[in-house]
């Protein structure tokens, strides 16, 4: 008791006043909660002191509730009433319970605040940090904005440190009245259990008391009836073995309330030692310990209450000095001392912008000088080389150069997927810019380099963890200025193939095995004009010969201009391997339009291939593919096209993969892919997947790598569309695999362990170049 009596008054001396004249951060000085005691506080710390000098509470002196400043002497007396009283110990065990409740209530919320301020404040902690290191990179403003910016950073983890020892010091009282509620309920028990049994023994004492004197009064009675004769006419009452006489039964009455007086007197006498030892000696100390309790625990509430009172003034000034501090007059204010207001009003925009473009004026390049024109001598006539007047007017020469047709590139249509090689074994099947779409107005101009929507590849094969490349120089195609050679230079391995190696692209037998027919024209020009030496479709029987690009067929394009549209050419039904004789992709256009859609507008769709799309739109998308495949409507990076709806882009994608006559991965391979999906060992079964892979048709090979390189990245932001790889597998599993009524429940699971596999080693299965 005498601690919360110290600690009160050290901590709250009215005599000390608070010093705000400084930073009062919490982490800077030690916490000592100055301030004026509270009306209740003072009374609850007197009642402690005045504890000691009280007498016993058996006594009705008033000195008893001296604690009780202000009460009147009628409320002293009806106190000291109460606790003299037999309830008076079940009374204070009432109250010491209410205390006991509330102390444990307000640590709770000293808990909850403490764990409400701790994350506040390390949120603020992490943002200022966080914020701090962005802000310094160089690819952000910095100057007096920068400075500023950091006093603003400054003057939050200055807050986030006084949040955290404010929490800290809500936890300690958190523990502290835990630890006092938890010694004021012992008492409690204890009390209880020896207080009341005194109580209940002096009470049970009296009742048998009672029970005593009622006999005895009623055998009294009978005894003055028998003498006075009042009872003779009911003598045979009495005498069960026979009929006695009045003197026998008035005898016999005597005895017997002789023994009960005997008795009843025995009973008064032990209740009134009992209820002296009671009154006198266990209930006064029950009393004493039970208020010793009460005043103990309200007077460390009382405490931690005014300690959270002065905490979060402290918080409160600590922070509001971080945000301003207090100056005196005339004092500077240093960068760590400004205001968050000084520290805004610092910046200067027209300073930090011509400091940036005064730092750029070492990277100003040299003055060339005048630019004239100077006319080559290769243009003057035979002898009038000499006679050039550079400063005379310029002579047109009599024939104009042309350069050739194929260099200028083909205005209208849409450009296609770029190269995208189902990566054979030893070949690199290229993907160039789709051919045969002409027409001569067209809302997206053609665009040269697209969104690296695939590259070059070559199949790879597991070995553990190593994945391994087999592949072979890469055809080098010219055209665009010498970025096609640096391209072919970085993808080509430049090893060399046995003849034992695995089959190439241009050796399928859907691929024609000749060269194809060359025609004349403007789109020739590039190959006639190539500085690399590959003839294309030319060569020894037995040599690696690369496909044609991406969009190239087995016949140059047709040059660009207006033009009727060219025959039906169904796309929807047919193999894989048909469409790619005919068209000479590698990934049927449909496939790559449905994907690029879906990359640029459907990532960050919820339930994107899982949501149904309007048939109406997909059938006429259908339609257009089927008839239509050069229509510029079809250009899917405008979303009018597919009438900004990309579930219905999604559905037309699942559509063509379900009307494929044999799977994407083929009725052939089925039966492989189920036995890989059932090996139990995930390394095992992820390096069987991939051999099975390596061994499809190289048109499924390039159309399976384009399809799984997209749905990894509808995966990498399955947090916002909510398919993750097992979504995905389920939708899917049937598609890509084929349904076999026979085998379709049976093989369901499979099917889709098989393509989550596949999907979550994407990585590992195909190159992502």
């Amino acid at each position: 008791m005498n601690e919360y009596h110290s600690s009160a008054n050290d901590a709250f001396s009215p005599s000390q006043e608070r010093d705000r004249s400084g930073s009062m951060s919490l982490g800077n000085i030690p916490v000592s909660p100055h301030g004026p005691p509270s009306d209740h506080g003072g009374a609850a710390v007197d009642d402690i002191t005045n504890k000691e000098q009280s007498p016993d509470v058996g006594t009705t002196s008033p000195t008893q509730t001296s604690g009780l400043s202000g009460a009147n002497s009628e409320q002293l007396k009806q106190v000291s009433d109460v606790l003299s009283s037999e309830i008076g110990i079940v009374t204070l065990l009432n109250r010491l319970k209410q205390s006991i409740a509330s102390a444990k209530e307000f640590a709770l919320f000293l808990k909850k605040r403490s764990s409400l301020e701790e994350d506040h404040a390390n949120g603020i902690r992490k943002l200022t940090r966080t914020t701090q290191e962005v802000m310094r990179r160089p690819d952000h403003r910095q100057g007096t904005f920068g400075s500023a910016y950091e006093a603003m950073a400054s003057t939050h983890e200055r807050m986030a440190e006084n949040g955290i020892e404010f929490a800290k010091e809500l936890h300690q009282m958190h523990d502290e009245l835990m630890e006092l509620a938890g010694v004021a309920e012992r008492s409690r028990k204890s009390w209880k259990q020896n207080g009341l049994s005194a109580e209940n023994k002096v009470a049970e004492m009296e009742q048998t008391m009672r029970k005593s004197k009622a006999k005895y009064d009623s055998l009294a009675e009978d005894y003055e009836r028998v003498k006075t004769g009042e009872s003779r006419q009911s003598g045979k009452m009495f005498g069960l073995k026979g009929h006695k006489s009045a003197q026998q039964h008035e005898g016999e009455l005597l005895k017997k309330v002789q023994a009960a007086d005997s008795t009843y007197h025995g009973h008064v006498q032990a209740l009134q030692a009992e209820k002296a030892q009671l009154v006198s000696t266990t209930r006064p100390e029950a009393i004493r310990a039970l208020q010793d309790s009460i005043k103990e625990i309200d007077a460390g509430i009382s405490l931690q209450m005014q300690k959270f009172a002065s905490f979060n003034e402290r918080l409160l000034l600590s922070n509001g000095l971080s945000v301003s501090p207090i100056q005196g007059p005339g004092a500077q204010a240093s960068s760590s001392q400004r205001s968050l207001r000084q520290a805004a009003s610092s910046i200067d925009n027209e300073k930090d912008l011509n400091d940036y473009v005064t730092a750029q004026h070492r990277s100003v390049p040299p003055n060339s000088g005048e630019i004239k024109y100077e006319r080559n001598p290769a243009l003057n006539p035979p002898g009038s080389s000499g006679q050039h007047n550079p400063g005379g007017p310029v002579q047109q020469p009599a024939a104009i150069v042309q350069s050739p047709v194929s260099q200028t590139p083909p205005q209208g249509g849409f450009s296609g997927p770029q190269p995208l090689g189902p990566g054979s074994r030893t070949s690199t099947l290229g993907l160039g810019p789709i051919t045969g779409i002409t027409g001569g107005d067209s809302s997206f101009p053609p665009t040269d380099d697209p969104r690296p929507f695939s590259q070059p590849h070559n199949r790879s094969f597991s070995q553990g963890n190593m994945p391994v490349q087999q592949g072979a120089p890469a055809q080098q195609f010219p055209g665009r200025g010498s970025n096609q050679q640096a391209a072919g230079q970085r993808y080509g391995n430049g090893g060399s193939i046995s003849s034992s190696g695995p089959p190439q692209l241009g050796a399928l037998p859907f691929q024609p095995s000749g060269s194809p027919p060359q025609q004349p024209g403007p789109a020739q020009a590039p190959h006639e004009h190539s500085g690399s030496g590959v003839n294309l479709g030319q060569g020894p029987p037995g040599a690696t010969r690369s496909p044609p690009p991406y969009g190239a067929s087995s016949h140059p394009p047709p040059g660009p201009g207006p033009g009727p549209s060219g025959p039906s050419k169904p796309v929807f039904g047919l193999p894989l391997s048909r469409l790619y004789e005919r068209d000479g992709l590698a990934v049927p256009m449909v496939v790559y339009q449905c994907i690029q859609a879906v990359d640029m507008y459907g990532l960050n769709v919820e339930g994107i291939y899982r949501q149904s799309g309007s048939m109406a739109h997909i059938q006429k998308l259908k339609n257009m593919f089927d008839t239509e495949s050069s229509n510029p409507a079809l250009d899917f990076r405008n979303p009018e096209n597919f009438y900004h709806d990309v579930n219905s882009v999604t559905g037309l994608l699942k559509q063509f993969f379900r009307d494929l006559p044999d799977p994407l991965l083929t009725l052939e391979y089925h039966d492989s892919f189920i036995a890989a999906a059932k090996q139990e060992d995930d390394t095992l079964r992820r390096d069987s997947l991939h051999a099975i892979i390596n061994s499809l048709p190289d048109p499924n090979y390039a159309t399976l790598r384009a399809l799984t390189l997209h749905l990894w990245r509808v995966m990498d932001n399955s947090h916002n569309n909510r398919m993750n790889c097992h979504n995905l597998a389920v939708i899917f599993g049937p598609t890509l695999m084929g349904t076999d009524p026979s085998t379709a429940i049976a093989d369901a699971g499979w099917q889709i362990k098989a393509i989550d596999t596949i999907l979550q080693n994407t990585l590992q299965i195909f190159d992502e170049d």
